[in-house]
C-alpha cells in the first residue's frame, strides 16, 4: 500500500516540476531570464511552487518509511 502511495506522489511531483515556469530555476539566475532572480511568486505559480514542496516532502517521508519497514 505504501509503495502505491509513493508511486502516486512521485507522478504528482514529476507533473508539478514539469509545469513550473522555466525561468524560475537555475537558468534564470545564471542569465536565462531578463527579470531579477528574486521574483515574487503569485497566484497559480505560488500554488504550484508550494504543492511541489509538499509533494517532495511527502515523497521523502514515504521513501524513509518504506526503507524502515
Amino acid at each position: 500500500m505504501l509503495i502505491l502511495l509513493q508511486i502516486l506522489v512521485s507522478i504528482i511531483l514529476i507533473a508539478l516540476i514539469l509545469i513550473q515556469e522555466r525561468s524560475s530555476g537555475l537558468s534564470g539566475i545564471l542569465g536565462g531570464g531578463l527579470n531579477s532572480p528574486y521574483q515574487t511568486r503569485r497566484g497559480v505559480e505560488k500554488t504550484i511552487f508550494m504543492a511541489t514542496i509538499v509533494s517532495g516532502t511527502a515523497f521523502a517521508v514515504l521513501a524513509l518509511v518504506n526503507l524502515l519497514f
